[in-house]
């Protein structure tokens, strides 16, 4: 029996025939996404001799499993049979008669990155991105740039994540997901959905059973591949956070000096570096208060650091800001946290906080700020802005820690609401 595209497919394949550079195809879980991507990427890859594609995801085992050793070659047994390629194994790219590439690269190792940064695509394809970051993205946007007879493009498939994530800023609501400002050619971003149903004939009746049967949450976003709005009981609903200009090194004097007090907080982990995935990452937020008692959020600068970079990160900001105090958790490390800011300066001003109740009671009372429109956000902060929505009063619904928010809660605690005070007093000063 020859091979055809399922009914989805065949329409992503005219969606990948439009000029558009950056196309999204989102949906339920195995609907073809991923297969009607890499076969529209070898396609390119054989027509133009000498052309270099590159296939991302954030863990490289996990792509060595689910398309290194299962999508890339029954594409091309069922696509391509007989069409003859070779696959390295120990640098991972596959190379075919025509000198043209196809790389995979995981963007969890800083060995893999770096050699990324060495070359230039003219395809670049991020698979499963809602678990790559918008920074990573915009790296890889930097090596689209190989010049060839191919327009480049950039594939993109996801199961759809929240709508706080860059791509619904950037494909829904056609915006820049930082700055909120509108992207200057929208034709340029395309998307369509494609669910397991046009998938059918190759999924089994007991799989898509089981997808039936998850709970409507998971339904929506592996069944019927709907972006996930706010969590039942959410503490922050992204649609209700405010918004003031983005800080730039045009404005920030004169945002820094509408500020009263300013703090720089951190949330520490147990993070050694950049390489170093298995930890959380490192928190760390500016936020000040203006004159009004308002709240502002200015920079969120959390990542993967070792422990001297994120000390140098967080006093870098006290300078550039003129911050009154660093606080810092001490929960992860002890004394540690302190005696390393203080190793990269001695005299800067350090308040140690200890956490006497859980994240969720802590968040509570600064929700309830953002709820009465207290707080603001400079720009988007897109990264932050997905774990503020995962908190729920059932508890944090996300993956992994919420690092970047936890800074946040320490500092906008430290400013408006006396620092880790009396937790009853602060409820019922919410209340009024």
């Amino acid at each position: 029996m020859a091979f055809r595209l399922n009914p989805g497919q065949s329409e992503a394949n005219k969606l990948l025939a439009s000029p558009a550079t950056h196309i999204l195809l989102r949906g339920g879980s195995r609907s073809g996404k991923t297969f009607v991507l890499i076969r529209a990427m070898v396609m390119r890859a054989m027509r133009v001799p000498g052309t270099r594609h590159g296939v991302f995801r954030h863990r490289f085992n996990a792509l060595k499993h689910s398309v290194i050793f299962d999508t890339f070659p029954k594409v091309m047994s069922l696509c391509f049979p007989g069409a003859p390629y070779s696959l390295n194994k120990t640098d991972w790219f596959v190379t075919f008669p025509n000198g043209s590439e196809i790389l995979f690269h995981g963007l969890d190792s800083s060995d893999r990155t770096e050699k990324i940064l060495g070359l230039e695509f003219a395809t670049v394809y991020l698979n499963e991105a809602s678990q790559i970051s918008y920074g990573a993205r915009n790296m890889l946007l930097t090596r689209l740039a190989q010049k060839s007879d191919l327009r480049v493009r950039e594939y993109i498939d996801a199961n759809p994540p929240t709508t706080s994530h860059w791509l619904y800023g950037l494909f829904e609501e056609k915006i820049e997901p930082k700055s909120g400002e509108p992207l200057r050619d929208t034709g340029d971003y395309v998307t369509m959905q494609i669910n397991p149903g046009s998938n059918r004939e190759n999924l089994s009746e007991a799989y898509l059973s089981q997808l039936e049967s998850l709970p409507e949450k998971e339904r929506q976003r592996f069944l019927y591949g709907n972006y996930q709005t706010a969590i039942e009981g959410a503490l922050w609903v992204l649609d209700r956070i405010k918004r003031a200009p983005m800080v730039t090194d045009g404005n920030l004097d004169a945002i820094r000096d509408q500020m009263s007090r300013i703090v720089v907080a951190v949330d520490p982990s147990g993070c050694e570096g950049q390489e170093d995935y298995r930890s959380d990452e490192i928190g760390i937020s500016v936020c000040g208060l203006d004159p009004d008692g308002v709240g502002h959020v200015l920079e969120d600068l959390s990542g993967r650091y070792g422990p001297s970079q994120w000390a140098n990160v967080a006093i870098s900001a006290y300078d550039r800001w003129r911050a009154d105090v660093i606080v810092a958790e001490r929960n992860f490390g002890g004394a540690l946290v302190e005696a390393n800011l203080r190793s990269v300066r001695d005299t800067v001003p350090v308040k140690v906080v200890t956490a006497s109740r859980g994240k969720v009671a802590r968040a509570q009372p600064v929700a309830g700020l953002y709820e009465q429109g207290r707080v603001v956000h400079h720009g988007r902060l897109p990264d932050l802005e997905e774990q503020l929505v995962q908190f729920s009063t059932a508890g944090y619904q996300g993956a992994k820690s919420p690092d970047r928010a936890d800074a946040a809660v320490w500092a906008i605690t430290e400013l408006m609401l006396g620092g880790e005070a009396d937790w009853t007093a602060i409820y019922a000063r919410l209340a009024n």
